[in-house]
């Protein structure tokens, strides 16, 4: 029984010995067959790695460059937009309207409403004028020729169908050619008095708005600088900045108001110019009117004697 247990326990040792000889192997082939796998998947992480950084660097790359075309966008954009701007707000129209809005919206109202009717009734006088002027001198010249020739209705004619003042006085005049020479002469001066009359309608409404602009001015004066010492009184304070702007709405109303008078003035010298060529006119053709009808009464008057 010993001998059989020695032989069994030798057998089981050989065998333990072959196992352990055996599996040493196995674990090299292991190893080595590991190995490369391992380095395959370090070598296709670090790949992917690679990758990444090379996608993170065109990103980057892409981004730089739409930030350089944004930029570049938006600097063309304002370097476009810059001189409109400047264009808008150096403008004539533009700089009137800040002045006008400085100025206090109220006075410059009224000064303005001052322009727009003293303009109106200037423009309404012009027109009116400009059509009453004819060829004074062609006209007395052919209303005396056809006096000389006794043609008295011919004149008359002439004188209805031609406007104007100058034409209207000598009608009135040839109306009383058979009365005697005082009387033709007191008709021609009342009606001249009365066509003048008409030629100076409405210039009392332009000379009534060219006082009235710098006396609105002056209004605003003198409020701009009650609200001058209204802000230093709530400031507590002279100040610059509290004075400056009550006298800003002082100066500028003062300013228009002084500018709308100048412009209507202006209008109301040429209109007065146009006047009193037309009141000469009349003159002039009357006389030359009262002088023919003289001729033709006193060749009359010889006839008769005759």
């Amino acid at each position: 029984m010993k001998k059989t247990g020695n032989i069994l326990t030798s057998v089981f040792g050989i065998v333990l010995l072959a196992l352990v000889l055996m599996g040493s192997p196995m674990r090299g082939m292991a190893q080595q067959t590991g190995t490369p796998q391992t380095t395959q998947t370090s070598a296709v992480a670090e790949n992917d790695g690679q990758k990444t950084v090379a996608d993170s660097a065109v990103t980057m790359m892409t981004g730089a460059d739409s930030v350089a075309v944004d930029s570049a966008l938006l600097q063309a954009v304002a370097n476009d937009e810059t001189p409109l701007k400047a264009d808008e707000g150096t403008g004539l129209h533009h700089a009137l309207k800040k002045k006008f809005i400085e100025g206090n919206a109220g006075f410059m109202s009224l000064v303005a409403l001052a322009l727009v009717l003293g303009l109106a009734f200037s423009i309404e006088r012009i027109i009116y004028l400009t059509l009453s002027e004819i060829d004074a001198r062609r006209f007395a010249d052919d209303l005396s020729r056809l006096v000389d020739e006794g043609q008295m209705d011919e004149a008359r004619e002439l004188c209805r169908n031609t406007r104007g003042p100058v034409a209207s006085v000598c009608y009135q005049g040839l109306l009383r050619a058979d009365e005697p020479m005082e009387a033709i002469e007191r008709s021609v001066e009342s009606y001249g008095s009365v066509q003048a009359s008409l030629l100076e309608k409405g210039c009392s409404w332009i000379r009534l708005f060219i006082g009235m602009a710098p006396s609105l001015g002056f209004l605003g004066t003198v409020i701009g600088m009650v609200m001058a010492f209204e802000n230093i009184e709530l400031a507590g304070d002279l100040n610059a900045s509290v004075v400056a702007e009550g006298m800003k709405v002082a100066l500028i109303t003062t300013v228009f108001g002084i500018i709308v008078a100048l412009i209507l003035q202006l209008f109301y010298n040429y209109i007065n110019t146009k006047i009193d060529r037309l009141v000469a006119q009349m003159e002039e053709t009357s006389i030359t009117l009262l002088d023919a009808i003289g001729r033709r009464k006193s060749a009359h008057q010889t006839n008769v004697n005759a």
